[in-house]
């Protein structure tokens, strides 16, 4: 009977144990206070963020960061997911703009106004996370988008940067009589097409017309300018300026850079982000590898100072983290200076804090090209509500396909805008 008792004493020890989790983010590993956090970067960007994690787990040793990266194609789904199931990590990535808003109308985010100090960051980068006066987010990292391009291959066949559309289109037509693919293209999730159509647009319109078709100020989705910038868009691709199935290769898996790499492609328009796969996929490209800015049209409004950007990542906290107060301290820390120095400075990024200037020196001439900047274009599909963005980078993507006219692609976004945004 003694040792029957004693099995159950020690049975109900197990259990007790067992009981006791380490995944919980109320009671923790080994007893500690766990944060969750979720982010999407691999390489040297994820080893920043790692360095930060450990210099915020010394200052709170009773604390415990469990990092999960997962690829950018999957990661906003799963995060939905997560959020409407209530079980949203402590501290999440996005980007900001209308993505982010979607979450903070649902009252998922936390808003941290009070525990942070604005002055530390560059004021356009911080507004894309500000929602009614109200801080939802940290940005680290500022983008923009330009077109790379390999010195090798132009040096090759006599090339030079294009500095008008024109240009463009014959140092196309030259590498295709080469049997060079002019421009990579990997457009399956949509979202790498979407920058011609903001490109051009802004290059035929100006800046402005984002700006009014989005607050509803006169000109529409549907205005002349985005009409062209698809006509434009289906000019190139029947000059067969990109890859064929261009509309079926997903970004993420890496076969459009390696056509770069390869040498098989001489350009992809595409965020800064593409130095940071180059280091640490082909580093030895790099030395073949330069850039210039979007080409200007034709008695176009815009010019070549006005450029596509983004922020990311834009760092938040979820309004259900058991753990609020520890959650902002470590986006903090994800932000601090010395983050945002390794940041830009190792993985060819520029940073949205204030006053770090890259030591590096691809990098720095991405300084230099936002410093003489006029203008920043966030991403539409990170600005417009969900419903509008989907239908944004879908026409696009249609667009590019030749399934769908330009003139029908502007229709049905001044149809969806107006119920959405009116």
């Amino acid at each position: 009977m003694k040792k029957i008792l004693g099995m159950i004493m020690i049975c109900s020890v197990l259990i007790l144990s067992a009981c006791g989790g380490t995944s919980s983010s109320s009671g923790g590993e080994e007893g500690k206070k766990v944060i969750e956090f979720w982010h999407i970067d691999p390489g040297e960007k994820e080893k920043v963020y790692k360095e930060a994690v450990a210099k915020f787990e010394e200052k709170h040793p009773d604390v415990k960061v469990k990092m999960l990266r997962i690829p950018n194609d999957a990661y906003k789904q799963k995060l939905s997911v997560s959020m409407s199931g209530g079980n949203a990590p402590d501290v999440f990535h996005s980007w900001g703009g209308g993505w982010l808003n979607k979450f903070v109308k649902q009252d998922k985010v936390l808003d941290i106004t009070s525990s942070i100090d604005k002055s530390h960051f560059n004021e356009l980068a911080l507004d894309n996370a500000i929602f009614n006066n109200k801080v939802y987010g940290l940005p680290l990292g500022l983008s923009i988008d330009v077109v790379f391009y390999n010195k090798e291959i132009f040096d090759k066949y006599g090339l030079e940067e294009p500095k008008t559309y024109q240009e463009w289109l014959n140092i196309i037509n030259t590498l295709n009589e080469n049997d060079v693919i002019p421009i990579a293209l990997a457009n399956k999730t949509k979202w790498p097409g979407a920058y011609y159509l903001m490109n051009f647009a802004s290059r035929i319109a100006g800046p402005e017309l984002f700006d009014s078709a989005f607050h509803r100020k006169g000109k529409g989705f549907d205005d002349e300018a985005y009409v062209q910038a698809g006509q434009y868009i289906q000019e190139m691709v029947e000059k067969d300026a990109f890859n064929e199935g261009f509309n079926g290769v997903p970004y993420d898996a890496g076969r459009g850079r390696q056509l770069l790499y390869s040498g098989q492609a001489a350009m992809m328009d595409m965020t800064i982000s593409f130095l940071n796969n180059v280091r640490t996929e082909a580093p030895e490209f790099e030395k073949k590898l330069d850039f210039f800015v979007f080409p200007t049209i034709e008695g176009g409004k815009g010019n070549r100072s006005q450029l596509g950007a983004a922020t990311g990542p834009v760092w938040s906290v979820s309004k259900n983290s058991k753990h609020p107060e520890l959650a902002t301290e470590l986006i903090k820390e994800l932000t601090s200076e010395e983050t945002a120095r390794n940041y830009t400075d190792r993985t060819g990024s520029l940073t949205a804090v204030k006053g770090v200037v890259p030591s590096d020196d691809f990098t720095k001439q991405f300084y230099d090209v936002v410093q003489k900047a006029t203008h920043l274009q966030m991403p539409y599909d990170q600005t417009l509500p969900s419903e509008l963005a989907e239908l944004h980078k879908d026409t696009t993507q249609a667009i590019f396909g030749l399934g769908m006219t330009p003139k029908e692609a502007a229709e049905k976004m001044e149809k969806k805008a107006k119920e959405v945004l009116e």
